[in-house]
């Protein structure tokens, strides 16, 4: 069979690989794509999108319960797991559609197949054997999620199965404090689940402001999720039609379900990354320069199969940085400072920025300002639920270095907040915006108090 040639190939149709397949084609570039599952990646197909549709149909639970307060009666609710992951698929059915189309209206061959790295610019599609020579390949496979290989771990799911339950669990044991494990847990427990979280450490979301992880977790107890801490899952086993579970301090449970969520790690075994030179980091993620470059000449790598900022729309701009880069005549690089993110727990979280502990680690001296409140929406509600606002401010200058919020519409601040970061907006600049009234965001723009030790109390 001879071989194909192509100016860009890429390995993994998810969002960076089909940003940079779309553009370096538009670009004039003769692009090929392979993916072994399905068009869309993780994001569209068993991440964010349809984390998200169950993120709804768990607010509107709540909901439920809230608006009695505001005079509203709503009895007989009934939910159905069948008929949302029904209406899920058919959403993610529909989003795959709209890439794959995106992808032939720009030029791009697919091939729907594994591909492998043979090295010298060489790719093998392991399904037709077919052999694929480009100038440039493109590496952008994703993550999985991590194995720890303890005893009776294959009877449990990870955040790649829970979207296809065939039923929905009366009682689910999720393992992990990442964002995917508190998202799950405040999804299920939405859903009417008794639901509890095993976390090794002593709090939730390593890596966040310690104030937005301590308040994060009392918010999913206060949402009834069982919080077990400082413990990890030891073996499972069956136990009739329910799962035996023992946690490494010896602790017994038994649940109908358990999810392990425990992170996820770069896409590459059987990629043939040794036999092309492609070097990986300690942690097997592919190393990469600023502009994506391997260790291997012609060899690129964008998204989380690199393990830099694991978001979707951080491989999108990586990707994109690349098609400008290698095809379009503009070279530069995306920068991967004060990106921000989001927790969609209930309620959610949005961060930008540096958290306080960094912030006094890499400048000494900074000031904090924070509230903690009940909004106006649960006066009537009848719930406890707070929310939380934080500002860090590095001292020598004022610039607003880290904004860290717990409230409703957090995700949705947070994307603006993340332009005053970006931008290096001092306090006084904040300070001086007008706010808008009544919401919960006016807080970020009439804190006024420093407060030396903030504790989110």
């Amino acid at each position: 069979m001879s071989e194909v040639e192509f100016d860009l190939f890429v390995i993994g149709a998810g969002s960076g690989g089909v940003r940079a397949a779309r553009m370096s084609a538009n670009f004039g570039a003769k692009v090929g794509i392979a993916e072994e599952f399905r068009i869309g990646g993780t994001c569209v197909i068993r991440g964010c999108v349809p984390k998200k549709l169950l993120v709804y149909a768990a607010q509107y639970g709540t909901g439920f319960e809230e608006a009695k307060g505001y005079g509203w009666s709503a009895d007989n609710v009934r939910f159905c797991w069948e008929g949302l992951i029904e209406a899920k698929d058919a959403e993610i059915e529909r989003l795959s559609g709209l890439y794959r189309t995106n992808l032939h209206k720009s030029g791009v061959k697919i091939f729907e197949e594994r591909a492998e790295l043979l090295g010298d610019g060489r790719v093998q599609l392991m399904n037709s054997g077919q052999v694929i020579r480009a100038k440039k390949i493109l590496i952008a496979t994703g993550g999985t999620p991590r194995k720890l290989g303890f005893a009776g771990e294959e009877l449990s799911i990870s955040s790649n199965e829970v979207f296809n339950l065939q039923s929905l669990p009366k009682q689910i044991l999720i393992a992990g404090g990442g964002y995917i494990a508190c998202e799950f847990a405040s999804i299920f427990a939405g859903l009417g689940v008794q639901t509890t979280l095993v976390y090794r450490k002593d709090f939730i979301l390593r890596g966040f402001d310690m104030d937005l992880r301590k308040h994060i977790q009392t918010e999913l107890i206060e949402q009834g999720v069982r919080v077990i801490t400082n413990a990890s899952v030891h073996q499972i086993a069956k136990q009739g039609d329910r799962l035996a579970v023992q946690l490494d301090t010896g602790q017994p449970l038994t649940v109908d379900q358990v999810m392990m969520a425990l992170g996820r790690v770069g896409a590459v075994k059987g990629l043939g990354l040794s036999r092309a030179g492609v070097n990986r980091n300690d942690f097997g993620a592919i190393e990469v320069d600023d502009f994506g470059q391997t260790s291997a000449a012609g060899v690129f790598a964008v998204g989380d199969v690199t393990d830099r900022i694991n978001l979707t729309p951080a491989a999108i701009r990586e990707g994109a940085a690349f098609a400008d880069s290698e095809f379009g005549n503009r070279r530069h690089s995306f920068d991967h400072k004060d990106v921000a993110c989001a927790v969609f727990t209930q309620p959610p979280a949005g961060s930008v920025g540096l958290s306080e502990e960094d912030a006094r680690n890499q400048f000494g001296k900074v000031d904090i300002y924070g509230e903690v409140f009940r909004p106006m929406r649960h006066t009537l509600s009848g719930r406890s639920e707070s929310y939380l606002m934080k500002l860090v401010v590095r001292s020598s200058d004022q610039v607003v270095i880290g904004v860290h919020l717990v409230s409703d519409a957090a995700p949705e601040i947070i994307q603006i907040a993340a332009i005053a970061v970006k931008a290096g907006l001092t306090k006084q600049q904040w300070d001086e915006t007008c706010a808008v009234h009544p919401t919960a965001a006016e807080e970020l723009v009439l804190m006024r108090q420093k407060v030396e030790d903030y504790t989110g109390k």
